[in-house]
């Protein structure tokens, strides 16, 4: 199964200048939990929900003068959309993701992956990333 079988089409992009406030209601409008953030037709990172509140939230910074940039996660990690699903989930395991940036062979944002995408359609490919997702890991995540 390729990537572009599970993953959900349309992903929202913003800038790194929108404020956390912005993107809190973007994502709660779209029911989502990540959004990828693009500057000049390039994804420069992604930010979750989680990032606003340990990042923003937790740490006291006003979410009206707080920008994306301050809180997102710059180590971008993705897929292709002509991948195989497998390889989508080694990725998130390796790197502990729940959610990759779907991208075409022209480098263009096309979707989002999420973990329960995989569990849904791939029981296997999910449960290993699951696995890879849930070990302790003593890397800083930034």
């Amino acid at each position: 199964m390729r990537v572009e079988e599970a993953m959900t089409r349309g992903a929202r992009v913003i800038g790194p200048g929108v404020t956390i406030l912005e993107a809190a209601g973007v994502m709660r409008t779209e029911n989502v939990g990540a959004l990828p953030v693009g500057e000049n037709g390039a994804l420069v990172g992604v930010v979750t929900d989680r990032d606003i509140v340990m990042r923003g939230v937790a740490e006291g910074r006003a979410p009206r003068n707080t920008t994306v940039q301050q809180v997102m996660s710059g180590n971008v990690y993705y897929c292709f959309a002509d991948d195989d699903i497998k390889e989508a989930a080694r990725i998130m395991a390796e790197h502990q993701v729940r959610r990759l940036p779907v991208l075409d062979r022209d480098d263009h944002l096309v979707g989002m992956l999420a973990l329960a995408d995989l569990g849904r359609l791939v029981g296997e490919a999910g449960k290993n990333a699951l696995e890879g997702i849930s070990q302790p890991n003593d890397k800083p995540r930034r």
